[in-house]
């Protein structure tokens, strides 16, 4: 699954097709309407909504619009909005695109806030780090999560292959690709991961670098080289789908990842995704940490906010729209609703009051989140602005390299120089 956007877009983003919904509150009562934004899926909307209504029924005249889409059709019509002056109230967030949107003014600084309509009174402080620019307090993370595998249990069962353990490197899919392949009916174990930033960044993790050091990139061309390299070995091995399927994943929506389509039995993704991506397919899914770069290998996962809320600055009902985020991540009742969906929440007593109440899905991102033992490192700092940018031309070059256009000794310091040239360019 790619998460990418180009910088460009971010003013000047085409028209994505709206996935829109809207929740009214009590006919009586409509002198408050607020906007809301975000990417994900129908579960994601219906557990939004359900925390609206909590909200409307404790504030009378508060009524929502809200409209949703997959990631990367959602971030194009965002930029629109945001230049057209006419965003959301509230909108989703990303840690990649944070830097970027913080320095354009496009979300509100809420350091003013707090102890007066926000409450952060026990919000676990890496959390509310993770929200920060340059110190300032831009974005409330809506769960912590990592990184993870979705596995389709039945099809290892059906092909007669053990389940991938926590100690799987990307050699262990590749050894028994042959095995899995002759029981399969087309189906092969991974995804092809070879343009997933998130995965790039785990593997340079494990050799002891960084995707970005100091804004600027803290790996070189020789390890994008061998990732490349690693991902035209499994293709070759018939470990990984062809590019010819993993083009079908565009959007980033649940529904087209190669897990769901089961062009594939385990897909890239993220530890609260589990509930998405179980509610779309009928197979029993597990989740499990991306594999190691090699056997011992650890320390390529991290605790990273999910997702934020973030708040327009020109927005009619700045304080109303703090009030609301706020009471998203500290009610009882909203994190009720809510459940893991979004990560594990921030707030101790919500996390106290949910977790013996959480569902089967829930209890296993819930578990792994807690469990990720030596393969937990510290939070990455902020991307830099144009990280998104960069994560597009990533998607373009894994393409040509898995199409057979060029070949991972070529693609790799090309990419290298590009990135490198994206980056000065938005310093």
């Amino acid at each position: 699954m790619t998460f990418s956007i180009g910088r460009r877009q971010f003013l000047v983003g085409t028209s994505a097709l709206m996935a829109a919904s809207a929740f009214a509150g009590p006919a009586f009562a409509q002198d408050k309407r607020m906007r809301l934004a975000w990417w994900g899926g129908q579960a994601r909307a219906d557990r939004t909504d359900a925390v609206s209504k909590l909200y409307a029924e404790a504030h009378p005249g508060v009524t929502f619009d809200t409209w949703w889409n997959a990631f990367n059709d959602y971030w194009p019509k965002l930029g629109t909005e945001v230049a057209g002056g006419n965003a959301a109230d509230v909108y989703q967030m990303d840690y990649r695109y944070l830097v970027e949107y913080a320095q354009r003014g496009a979300i509100a600084p809420l350091d003013d806030y707090i102890g007066k309509g926000l409450d952060l009174s026990d919000f676990d402080q890496d959390q509310q780090d993770g929200g920060k620019v340059d110190g300032k307090l831009y974005a409330i993370s809506l769960g912590a999560n990592s990184v993870a595998m979705m596995v389709n249990t039945k099809a290892f069962d059906d092909a007669g292959v053990e389940r991938p353990t926590r100690d799987w490197t990307y050699e262990d899919y590749k050894s028994r690709a042959e095995a899995f392949n002759a029981k399969s009916n087309g189906m092969k174990l991974l995804a092809d991961g070879s343009a997933s930033e998130p995965a790039f960044e785990n593997f340079l993790r494990q050799r002891g670098k960084a995707l970005y050091t100091d804004g600027k990139l803290g790996w070189e061309a020789d390890d994008l080289v061998d990732w490349f390299k690693l991902w035209a070995d499994l293709r070759a091995a018939g470990a990984c789908v062809g590019p010819e399927d993993q083009a079908l994943d565009a959007t980033a929506a649940i529904d087209t990842t190669m897990i769901i389509l089961k062009k594939a039995a385990t897909s890239f993704a993220n530890s609260n995704q589990l509930i998405g991506f179980q509610a779309v397919i009928t197979d029993p899914l597990d989740m499990i940490n991306f594999p190691r770069a090699e056997a011992g290998s650890g320390g390529g996962h991290y605790r990273k906010p999910s997702q934020f809320w973030s708040v327009n600055p020109k927005s009619a009902m700045l304080a109303d729209a703090v009030d609301y985020v706020s009471f998203f991540v500290n009610d009882l009742g909203a994190g009720a609703a809510l459940g893991v969906e979004r990560g594990i929440p921030c707030s101790k007593k919500v996390r106290d009051a949910l977790a013996p109440t959480l569902d089967p899905q829930s209890q296993i991102a819930l578990n792994f989140v807690s469990n990720l033992g030596d393969l937990l490192g510290s939070l990455p700092p902020v991307p830099p602005t144009a990280a998104g940018e960069v994560s597009t031309q990533l998607t373009t070059k894994s393409q040509e390299v898995a199409f057979g256009a060029t070949t991972p000794e070529e693609a790799g310091p090309a990419f290298f120089q590009e990135a490198t040239d994206i980056l000065a360019r938005a310093s």
